[in-house]
């Protein structure tokens, strides 16, 4: 299996790196930076389709000005886009930059993030039902988990 990633030079954390370092070295890999968060629908589309990922993990850090989050929804959309075009998943990791209040905890958030959403990945890959134990469950990628509510 192949997966690829598809990560920015915008980013102000090598979330790239961060993923990569969770995958099991029985998969192949598939690396294609662009230059910011608009840019990463196309990155997808071309690793589905010229390099053949069965999966792929759009990495991108929005600033925190209004335009940023414009283009990160513009880029959000366009990556919904192109999963129902390939009908394969693409696992969106957006961390933005004023979600926390220092470096070290944008780091951090940055990468439990996303190794969160490359376990996720790797279960996707798995199978339609790997995820299932987990519904419901209050899971979070990038924070705590904030657990599940029952009945009683």
């Amino acid at each position: 299996m192949k997966i690829g990633i598809a990560d920015t030079t915008f980013s102000r954390v090598d979330m790239a790196k961060c993923a990569i370092n969770k995958i099991p070295p029985n998969y192949k890999i598939e690396r294609y930076t662009v230059p910011g968060i608009k840019d990463l629908p196309v990155a997808c589309k071309k690793l589905f389709e010229k390099y053949n990922c069965d999966i792929v993990i759009a990495l991108g850090m929005p600033g925190p000005m209004s335009i940023d989050k414009q283009c990160a929804h513009e880029a959000s959309l366009g990556i919904q886009m192109v999963q129902l075009l390939t009908n394969k998943h693409i696992l969106e990791v957006f961390v933005h930059m004023d979600e926390v209040k220092t470096e070290k905890a944008l780091y951090q958030l940055a990468k439990n993030r996303t190794e969160k959403h490359t376990f996720n990945a790797l279960a996707l890959l798995n199978g339609k039902e790997t995820l299932t134990p987990y519904a419901g469950s209050g899971r979070r990628q990038g924070f705590d988990d904030v657990g599940r509510i029952t009945d009683g």
